[in-house]
């Protein structure tokens, strides 16, 4: 296999140095210098999100650094951020930006990290990718890193719900190709094909995000054509503008199902974990 480039987000490869000497703070180091944490509770990793994760990887490279401490000499032994090593090796990279922790106080890390965040040059997958990091290797919630780096929680939320995109589509947000605000609107788009369809449009006409959901709209209507050929039923503005408030709130797509005075609300999810933080939402 030809040599990979080391796999850096734009971002950080002004963030970490590129030397040979490993010193503490941030480091590229060698993929195969560095080990699992043999007490590592987790010992199995979804496969279809590791998938995901890879595909993503190939497409914008590490956008965030794993957490690493020095064994031996050249050698060291995985923290945090397995998932990202794995995918990077299954990727085919041989180097992955690390912080080689010297330091056994986790706090002083971790604001580290959220300084890295506030820097005003990460594009926008690098910042929900250092979010991804504080919440995965952390355990932060969407709240608590919102409190920390001044944001609201909804807007933590959204900003994680980016690295949900096809990789293809993330690929064009790194490269500024497509602005944030047309990528959020292919998320709620579940035809994989349509979404990266409408996205290289998007680039290739110089759309506005206007023009991105007047065809994510245009598109969801022919879908819900067929059901409407019976009976023509005209939503209310007040269901329509809660239906968005509450995606707004949840992070996550919710459709409102409203005739009389019933109906049912569907709240999507990706993960287990998402389900989790949708019902700690709830219960905060």
């Amino acid at each position: 296999m030809p040599a990979r480039r080391s796999g850096l987000g734009r971002g950080l490869e002004a963030l970490i140095p590129q030397h040979d000497s490993i010193d503490q703070g941030y480091a590229v180091l060698p993929i195969d210098h560095i080990e699992p944490n043999p007490q590592q509770p987790r010992v199995s990793f979804d496969e279809a999100t590791l998938e995901e994760l890879t595909a993503s990887i190939v497409e914008v490279g590490v956008l965030q650094p794993i957490v690493v401490r020095s064994i031996e000499e050249n050698r060291y032994e995985l923290i945090a951020g397995e998932r990202r090593w794995r995918a990077a090796r299954r990727a085919g990279f041989n180097e992955i930006p690390a912080v080689v922790r010297t330091t056994d106080n986790q706090g002083t890390l971790t604001e580290a990290l959220i300084e890295n965040v506030q820097r005003e040059d990460l594009g926008p997958l690098e910042e929900a990718a250092a979010y991804r990091q504080l919440h995965e290797d952390f355990e932060l919630t969407h709240e608590e890193i919102g409190k920390r780096v001044g944001k609201s929680r909804a807007t933590v939320t959204n900003a994680l719900r980016l690295l949900q995109l096809p990789a293809v589509i993330q690929g064009m947000l790194e490269r500024r190709e497509l602005s944030a605000g047309a990528a959020r609107a292919l998320l709620n788009v579940e035809d994989v094909a349509f979404a990266e369809h409408i996205a290289k449009r998007a680039v290739d006409e110089g759309w506005s995000v206007r023009q991105v959901e007047d065809a994510v709209r245009v598109r969801a209507n022919q879908r819900e054509q067929p059901f409407k050929q019976k009976v023509t039923h005209i939503r209310p503005v007040a269901i329509i503008e809660l239906e968005h408030r509450l995606s707004e709130h949840l992070g996550t797509p919710v459709k409102i199902q409203y005739r009389g005075d019933k109906g049912k609300v569907t709240i999507n999810f990706s993960s287990l974990d998402e389900l989790e933080r949708i019902y700690r939402d709830f219960y905060s």
